[in-house]
């Protein structure tokens, strides 16, 4: 079975231009999330998903550069830039990272292998309460997400949108034609509700900076969660973006109707 990890990243974010290429303690953000991606023992290889868009030619060069596999496809269909992906790499399970998470834990990205190893389950994510919520930056910042590319086939089927850009994975979570596994952080501090682990606004990368600085690429969930004990006060950095995110999301999420499948 062939398990790559993909990578969506596009230069196009109207919040954050060019986020993947920011540089945080020194070092590109998509280099960063690649090298931390490294250590995970049960993938095959890590490809980079961006668009056929010219406005990625610069990150093309750079993955080039870096000699980091990519895949270039539809700009607006996540799901269908994934599936010729898959077909293009010969992939049966995607572990999706988003390029601007990261903070993924590599061990976690085990951890979804190894539950899509031993059931057959379509979809799995992670979740403290066996249940999605988008807006769980803490848990979705840690544990990425596993996709099953047969399910991904009849998703692709039955979809009738074809802009798929923000929310996607909320067509395997509010579906019931697919079945659902979810992984837990091992850990979760008093005030995770508070913290957001991603890469979207200036915000985000000024904390980004601070936390690669104390910890640099190869830090745990653990580590992490030690580091927001220590230091508290660096929820305070992204609070006032959180609430903005959401009415963001909200306002974009496709239209997530299947086609009559009887």
């Amino acid at each position: 079975m062939n398990i790559d990890v993909f990578i969506l990243a596009r230069l196009g974010s109207s919040r954050l231009p060019e986020k993947h290429l920011k540089l945080i303690n020194g070092k590109h953000a998509i280099k960063r999330l690649v090298d931390r991606l490294k250590p995970a023992k049960k993938i095959r290889q890590i490809i980079v998903c961006t668009t056929t868009d010219k406005s990625d030619d610069k990150l093309v060069s750079f993955l080039k550069k870096e000699e980091i596999l990519f895949f270039r496809g539809n700009e607006k269909d996540v799901l269908a830039r994934f599936l010729d992906a898959a077909k293009q790499f010969q992939t049966d399970i995607i572990i999706d990272v988003e390029g601007d998470k990261i903070y993924t834990d590599p061990s976690y990205v085990d951890k979804i292998v190894s539950l899509m190893e031993n059931t057959d389950v379509d979809f799995v994510i992670g979740s403290d309460s066996q249940k999605f919520d988008p807006a769980d930056h803490f848990t979705h910042g840690i544990i990425p997400a596993g996709v099953r590319v047969n399910a991904l086939v009849k998703l692709c089927q039955l979809k009738k949108t074809s802009n798929t850009e923000t929310g996607y994975k909320e067509f395997f979570t509010s579906q019931d034609v697919f079945s659902k596994g979810y992984v837990s952080p091992e850990i979760i501090p008093k005030n995770a509700k508070k913290i957001r682990l991603t890469l979207d606004y200036q915000e985000d990368l000024e904390l980004a900076n601070l936390i690669f600085k104390e910890l640099d690429d190869n830090f745990t969930l653990h580590d992490l969660v030690e580091l927001y004990h220590r230091k508290p006060e660096l929820t305070k950095i992204t609070e006032k973006i959180i609430t903005q995110w959401e009415n963001n999301y909200k306002k974009y999420v496709p239209d997530l109707s299947l086609k009559d499948t009887k």
